[in-house]
Protein backbone atom coordinates (compact mmCIF):
# COMPACT_ATOMS: atom_id res chain seq x y z
CA UNK A 1 0.00 0.00 0.00
CA UNK A 2 1.32 3.65 -1.00
CA UNK A 3 0.69 7.00 0.36
CA UNK A 4 0.71 10.37 -1.00
CA UNK A 5 -0.57 14.02 -0.89
CA UNK A 6 -3.29 14.82 -3.50
CA UNK A 7 -0.22 17.72 -4.50
CA UNK A 8 2.48 14.63 -5.21
CA UNK A 9 -0.63 12.91 -7.04
CA UNK A 10 -1.36 15.40 -9.54
CA UNK A 11 2.04 16.33 -10.20
CA UNK A 12 2.93 12.46 -10.43
CA UNK A 13 -0.37 10.92 -11.42
CA UNK A 14 0.89 8.57 -14.72
CA UNK A 15 3.51 6.91 -12.01
CA UNK A 16 0.95 6.09 -9.57
CA UNK A 17 -1.64 4.78 -12.13
CA UNK A 18 1.10 2.87 -13.84
CA UNK A 19 2.45 1.14 -10.55
CA UNK A 20 -1.26 0.41 -9.73
CA UNK A 21 -1.63 -1.45 -13.09
CA UNK A 22 1.08 -3.45 -12.19
CA UNK A 23 1.53 -4.55 -8.83
CA UNK A 24 -1.97 -4.83 -8.16
CA UNK A 25 -1.36 -2.46 -5.03
CA UNK A 26 -3.48 -0.17 -3.51
CA UNK A 27 -2.73 4.21 -3.21
CA UNK A 28 -4.49 5.99 -0.78
CA UNK A 29 -4.52 9.49 -1.69
CA UNK A 30 -4.67 11.88 1.53
CA UNK A 31 -6.69 14.82 1.49
CA UNK A 32 -6.74 16.61 4.34
CA UNK A 33 -8.32 16.49 8.02
CA UNK A 34 -9.40 12.30 7.78
CA UNK A 35 -10.61 12.69 3.86
CA UNK A 36 -8.84 10.73 1.16
CA UNK A 37 -9.23 8.19 -1.65
CA UNK A 38 -8.10 4.91 -2.46
CA UNK A 39 -6.85 4.12 -5.82
CA UNK A 40 -6.94 0.63 -6.69
CA UNK A 41 -6.37 -1.73 -9.80
CA UNK A 42 -9.79 -3.03 -11.51
CA UNK A 43 -8.47 -6.89 -10.67
CA UNK A 44 -8.27 -5.74 -7.21
CA UNK A 45 -11.71 -4.11 -6.74
CA UNK A 46 -13.19 -7.19 -8.84
CA UNK A 47 -11.88 -9.61 -6.43
CA UNK A 48 -13.10 -7.48 -3.50
CA UNK A 49 -16.49 -7.37 -4.99
CA UNK A 50 -16.70 -10.61 -5.38
CA UNK A 51 -15.85 -11.71 -1.69
CA UNK A 52 -18.32 -9.34 -0.51
CA UNK A 53 -21.06 -10.93 -2.52
CA UNK A 54 -19.92 -14.07 -1.22
CA UNK A 55 -20.25 -12.82 2.40
CA UNK A 56 -23.50 -11.01 1.81
CA UNK A 57 -25.91 -13.58 3.46
CA UNK A 58 -25.20 -15.36 6.35
CA UNK A 59 -26.46 -18.60 4.18
CA UNK A 60 -23.55 -17.99 1.50
CA UNK A 61 -20.92 -17.58 4.64
CA UNK A 62 -21.91 -20.50 5.92
CA UNK A 63 -21.47 -22.38 2.99
CA UNK A 64 -18.02 -21.09 2.62
CA UNK A 65 -17.03 -21.96 6.10
CA UNK A 66 -18.33 -25.29 5.47
CA UNK A 67 -15.97 -26.00 2.51
CA UNK A 68 -13.12 -24.77 4.10
CA UNK A 69 -13.76 -27.14 7.24
CA UNK A 70 -13.88 -30.18 4.67
CA UNK A 71 -10.78 -29.19 2.58
CA UNK A 72 -8.91 -28.57 6.20
CA UNK A 73 -10.28 -32.36 7.16
CA UNK A 74 -8.97 -33.65 3.96
CA UNK A 75 -12.20 -34.26 2.65
CA UNK A 76 -11.82 -32.93 -0.58
CA UNK A 77 -12.11 -34.03 -4.40
CA UNK A 78 -10.84 -33.33 -7.71
CA UNK A 79 -12.53 -33.36 -10.80
CA UNK A 80 -11.32 -33.47 -14.72
CA UNK A 81 -12.53 -30.30 -16.53
CA UNK A 82 -14.89 -32.16 -19.44
CA UNK A 83 -13.65 -30.32 -22.70
CA UNK A 84 -15.80 -29.27 -25.63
Amino acid sequence: MQTTTISDFRSNSKKYLDSEAENFDTLIIKRGKGSGLVIMSLEEYVSLEATRHELSSLKNEQRLDAAIEKLNQGNSFSKDLIEQ
